[in-house]
Order: structure tokens, then sequence, then C-alpha cells
């Protein structure tokens, strides 16, 4: 799915950063993206995920499938208009903001309530905090964003206030992006990973859940008891099919309206004048990249000469002329490389199988009889990719050829996506490959700051570095947006030569849409479905 609510939320994984400058003060009242004037309301937008997610908790998820559903169901206090990418009110009216960045109070609307009918308040945002905050919930990836809060308070049913030990160049976005979800559904004494609410999702959105079918689909339906202003589409339906062949079947024989693309498929298999004539193709950048993960944890990749040496061994620009027909760039680098933040200085380790032996011998890496061996000890290790996604499965299989060249031994697992992230999760693997989706803003923290090096964390390549952890502490603190990209800067020098993960690509976005659909538009940050309508005329689906 091309589309998203672009709150700030932390950095999600796929199986796929520019830092604003806050002011403190009020905020002005500055209203959301209108819905267009002329739309026209019915039909149906089916596009597809690769994947099932495990929850749509937007507390405890951490998938960009999940992240993507739960848009359209759960709003948030402040939003980021995709046009102007400027914060604007959702369910708060404004906010305000002491001068030492230190409190934020929001007001909310008084006329909101969740599509149970149950009233939102303050009381709803203080409770979401403190299951962010309890060690006892999922929740690691969202709880390093908060944890510099001393208290929320709730000065009345719709005010509410966030307070500080240190100032956060960030905690305007998270304090107005934080995850809500209806306090009045959870008892005392609940496991809350395990709440009904993780597959029957009860929100405040413009649309909620209609059914869930495991496998299969997932659809939402119109609220139509959304405050808001109503989107023109009744249904917003998900298939489950992990298979881009298949999908793009599926979508050439009208069965999906909107879906993204492989390189492979924009370039070859959708040319046709009959494809042309039903769908536009559209395509443009989004904060994200791709990345081989090494588990420092484990020998031999607990030596950064190694693990340099396997970036050395990735034909990087070979992958992305053969197999992403140069339709990406090369990346070295964990922030978006399209933002002032990406330290432009720092070159890509080459393809250089000859420099990656003489690195590997100089740490006793040697090649006997064909096999690269230490100690008596042979180079081999296991690669985990996901099921689904055929680039990574041709990524494996070159990486594997390459090493085989210089006698390392790499076995290939593929793994359903859930059984894939439990693994990655409880570090239970040698070496894998995935995607970060990235935010609007930038902060590394999540990924690499030594405190979420542990189970469920978004560290879990174990990356631990003195420098580079203060580094990122006083870019939180930096509010001058020079001075916290020179931290940047010398953060990502820290990286480049430690090689954490081999940096792979920052991919274009591919995607496909179905030409009945009107106002699709490109924003900075991608695609905005919950905007799109359909004249009558064209209408696929009607209700009975």
């Amino acid at each position: 799915m091309a589309g998203r609510k672009f709150n700030s939320i932390p950095i999600r994984l796929i199986a796929a950063l520019v830092g604003l400058c806050l002011v403190a003060g009020t905020a002005a009242a500055v209203e959301r993206l209108e819905q267009p004037k002329d739309r026209q309301f019915g039909d149906w937008l089916v596009t597809n995920i690769g994947a099932e997610p495990a929850t749509l908790n937007p507390i405890t998820s951490t998938d960009a499938y999940a992240s993507a559903i739960e848009g359209y169901i759960y709003e948030s206090l402040l939003q980021r208009d995709p046009k102007s990418l400027e914060l604007v009110p959702v369910l708060a009216d404004r906010w305000d903001i002491s001068d030492d960045h230190l409190t934020y109070t929001f007001y909310l609307k008084k006329n909101i309530k969740w599509e149970d009918g149950y009233p939102f308040t303050a009381k709803d945002v203080l409770f979401s905090y403190e299951r962010i905050m309890d060690p006892k919930v999922d929740a690691a990836p969202q709880r390093n964003y908060y944890q510099n809060i001393t208290k929320v308070e709730t000065l009345d049913d719709y005010t509410v206030r966030f307070h500080y030990k240190m100032p956060y160049f960030l905690a305007l976005s998270f304090c107005g992006g934080i995850p809500i979800v209806p306090a009045h559904l959870f008892k005392p004494g609940e496991d809350f990973n395990q709440h009904p609410i993780s597959r029957k999702p009860v929100g405040n959105g413009p649309y909620k859940l209609d059914h869930w079918d495991t496998g299969k689909e997932i659809v939402l339906v119109r609220n139509d008891d959304y405050w808001g202003e109503k989107p023109g589409l009744k249904k917003v339906v998900f298939k489950i099919i992990s298979n881009p062949t298949v999908s793009l079947q599926v979508l050439k024989q009208g069965g999906l309206d909107e879906m993204s693309l492989l390189p492979i498929q924009w370039m070859r298999q959708t040319g046709s004048r009959r494809f042309e004539e039903s769908y536009r193709k559209l395509s443009y950048y989004n904060p994200q990249f791709s990345y081989i993960g090494w588990n420092m944890r484990r020998a031999p990749f607990d030596d950064k000469m190694v693990r340099r040496a396997m970036t050395m061994l990735v034909d990087r620009k070979t992958i992305l002329k053969q197999i992403l027909f140069d339709l990406g760039v090369v990346v070295d680098s964990p922030f978006y490389i399209n933002s002032p933040e990406y330290n432009k200085d720092i070159k890509p380790y080459p393809y250089d199988p000859a420099g990656a032996v003489a690195l590997l011998n100089s740490v006793g890496w040697k090649e006997r009889d064909g096999v690269m061996q230490k100690d008596g000890k042979p180079f081999e290790f296991e690669f985990l990719v996901p099921a689904g996604p055929k680039l990574s499965e041709q990524i494996a299989i070159l990486l594997q050829e390459n090493l085989k060249e210089v006698g390392i031994r790499m076995s290939i697992r593929k793994l359903e996506w859930a059984v894939f992230i439990q693994k990655i999760e409880e570090n239970n693997f040698d070496a894998c490959t995935l995607g970060w989706s990235l935010g609007w803003e930038s902060d590394p923290y999540q990924v690499w700051h030594s405190s979420q090096a542990v189970a469920k964390g978004s560290n879990f390549v174990g990356f631990k570095n003195a420098e580079a952890d203060k580094l990122i502490e006083e870019a939180r603190q930096e509010f001058d947006p020079k001075k916290r990209i020179k931290l940047y800067y010398r953060f990502q020098e820290i990286i480049h030569d430690e090689q954490p993960y081999t940096f792979l690509f920052t991919r274009k976005a591919l995607v496909a849409v179905s030409k009945r659909f009107e106002n699709v538009v490109v924003y900075p940050m991608g695609l905005a479905p919950q905007y799109w309508w359909v004249p009558k005329a064209e209408q696929r689906y009607r209700e009975p």
C-alpha cells in the first residue's frame, strides 16, 4: 500500500529525514489538506500488502504493513500535512510549547467519539502513554521516543500536558503523533499485548474494520459517524498477496486497483497499450533504504574488518543495474539520501573481492583447499530472507555466489514474515536482509543507540559504540539544524567505519493506480489514498 497518514512515527520495518525546526509558542490552527469539493462518494480501493500484520494495535505494531492500515483507523493529536509537511491539528484544536521546550500542552477537540460511541478524552492519551512506557508492553521502538518525559498529566477531560526533563527537538512531533487507543476497553491487569483490539481495532478515524479474513484480506469500511470530513471511498480492501507476480496478474485481471511494482514489472511487464489505458504509473522517492544486517553478537561478524570485507563482496552497482534497472541509488547511511542529514562526503565501499580477501587475511582468515577458515573453523553462516519479496532472494543468491568464490559458505533460509520477524527480534540470526521505512524527521536513536540492542529492540544487529551514543544523545537536544547535522555527519563516519549494516539502496517507489481514481497526487512523502475518489460513472463496486 503506497499511502500513509504522514504522522511522525517510529521507523518501521519493510521487507522497505529531513529535520524541521520547531518553534516554541502557541501553534496556529492550520487547516488540514481538504477533501476535494467536487468528489463523489462510493466505490472501493482494492490494494495489496505483501504480508499479514501480526497486530493492528498501533502501540505494539512495528511493521509498515500494519502502519498502512492503522493510519485509516486511528488518528492522533497532530499530523503532518501531506502537501505542506507542516504539523496541523487533528484530535487537538491547538497546542502550547514553553519557551524552554520542556512543556507541551494540547487542547483537545470536544466532539470526538470512538467508533463505539464512547467519548475521546485526555484520559485516552494518558492511558496510551502509560502503556507505551510499561516494560511489560511490547512497545520498545515506541518507548525510546518518550523516555525523557517525566510526567503526563490531564488538566481536565480535554487538556493534556507532557513534561520533559530535557529538550528534545522532535518532542512536538512525537507527543502530537503519539498512538492513542481507547482506554475504556482495557481492564486492569489485562495482558495488553494479547488484547482483542489487536485483531478488532476500535478507532476514531475515517475508517473502521469491516472484517479480517486471515491469510486473505483485511477490509475497512468508511466510518459514517466520523467526526471530520468524510472520505469519498466507501471501502479500502487490503488483499494479502506475498508473491509480486501473482499480485500483478490480479491487477491486470482487475482484482486490484493499486499496487507497488517491482523494477522488472515497471520496465518490462506493464508497458502494453491496454495496461497504460487502464493504469497510471507513478515513480518517486520515499525516505527508506534496504540493507544487509550482520549480527555483531556472533562470530565472525563481531569483527568490523570482517563486516567491511562482507560489504566489499556485495556487488551493489551490478545488482542496481541488472535487477533494479537503475531505479534507485546505492546508499551508505541510515539517513534519507535526499535529506540534508545524509553525509555525501562518505563514499560507499567498492565491490572489491581481492581487497575483501586481504582484509580477511589481516584478521586471521585464510583460504585452504577452497575454504576460508580460521583456527580450523570454516567461514560459514546462515542468511535469512523473508518469503515473498523476490528481490531479497535474488540478492541472497548473488551474494552466495560471490562468497563461494572466496571460500565462504552461506546458506539461505526463507521464512514467512511472522517467523522471520520473530527470529530478528530475538536476535536469533547470523545475517538478514531488510529495509527501514523512515519518518519525515530523523532521530537514529531507535535503531542505533546501544540501549536499543535488546530483545525486540530495533538495534537487533547489536551495534554499540560510546561515541555514537553520545552524538545521538546530543543531537536529540539540538534545535539548530546546522549543528545537529554536524553531529549526524560524525555519527555516519562511525557507522561507515564499523559497517554493522551493508547498506544497499534507496529504491524508487514504483506504483500502478487505476485511472478511474481522481485526485491521485504524489506528495513529498508519497501517495495519500484517503483523498482519492471515483466519478459515479466509473465506480466499479456498488453497495446493494
